[in-house]
């Protein structure tokens, strides 16, 4: 029966596995209040303006670049349509998204360079991450992603060899960071905190059958609307219902004409004057998002319904 593992704690050796460069020599872990490099990177990170919709953009276009919904009508990352190679690519794409929103550039050794120090970058949608022999007892910036959750978290640790899993590693010697060394020496950055919203996941099976299935688009958008009424619909909602046809966005705005008679009133925040307008009722449309409202609301916060556009 093999020993239990007992985590090595600060001031204990640590020996990173060889590499094709060679043996790198053995040092003392370091507690992270004491790891000068790693408050660095930390504080550099916590004072980046909007920082958390920095992430959280980031962490969203990765998704949305794997599941192509403009071409597959994919919006779960969880459907059985995705395949786990392409849950796995997640990560990878995540790294490229986070050094430009960060304004960062792609720097060796690792995946970038803070304030002069070399950070590594990984992104997961499973429990742990898979650190590689270069990012042995190195800075690493972790984001985990809960697909089911529909969240993330981002944390901060240097990743010593003596925190990471045992064995041989997977067949290209990566790693993962123990559990308890994650919970005792990880520096927390962001969350858990949601990813921005999808309104396809809050609809019933029967009403997706609808919204994306064979009849016209036109007609289509306007059940989406009906079903979503006062719901924020982001602009990308719009292309993912019409997948593989012809702007579905005109589309979507012949649809506001049949929506008034329905008494909704469909706001798009492509235009100032019905973003500010939306914003008086509480609605956010960043983004050029749209919305459709019923006319009481309209009568309620003693607003005059605009044109149609």
């Amino acid at each position: 029966m093999p020993a239990k593992f007992v985590l090595p704690l600060p001031g204990a050796l640590c020996q990173p596995d060889s590499r094709r460069a060679g043996t790198p020599d053995p040092h003392l872990l370091l507690d992270p209040a004491d790891d000068k490099e790693l408050q660095l990177v930390h504080g550099w990170l916590l004072q980046q303006p909007q920082l958390a919709a920095k992430f959280q953009g980031a962490v969203d276009d990765a998704i949305r670049y794997v599941l192509e919904g403009e071409r597959t009508r994919r919006f779960d990352l969880m459907d059985s349509a995705v395949d786990s190679d392409e849950r796995a690519s997640v990560g990878t794409k995540l790294q490229y998204r986070l050094i430009e929103r960060l304004g960062l550039t792609k720097e060796p050794p690792l995946d970038t360079n803070i304030l002069g120090i070399a950070v590594e970058i990984k992104g997961t949608v499973r429990k742990t991450w898979m650190i590689p022999r270069e990012g042995q007892c190195e800075i690493t910036l972790m984001v985990r992603i809960d697909a089911s959750k529909h969240e993330f978290e981002v944390l901060l640790m240097r990743t010593h060899r003596a925190w990471l899993t045992g064995g041989k590693g997977n067949r290209d010697l990566k790693r993962s960071p123990r559990k308890p060394a994650e919970n005792l020496f990880a520096l927390r950055v962001l969350g858990p905190m949601l990813l921005p919203p999808e309104p396809l996941r809050t609809l019933s099976a029967d009403q997706l059958n609808v919204v994306l299935g064979r009849g016209g688009l036109r007609r289509r958008l306007v059940e989406l609307f009906q079903c979503l009424t006062e719901v924020v619909i982001p602009r990308v909602t719009i292309t993912i219902v019409g997948a593989g046809l012809g702007d579905p966005l005109k589309r979507a705005r012949e649809a506001k004409a049949d929506l008034r008679a329905l008494d909704l009133i469909v706001l798009v925040g492509t235009w100032t004057d019905e973003r500010e307008l939306a914003g008086k009722m509480g609605f956010d449309l960043s983004g050029e998002a749209w919305v459709a409202i019923h006319r009481d609301t309209f009568l309620e916060h003693d607003l005059e319904i605009p044109q149609l556009r």
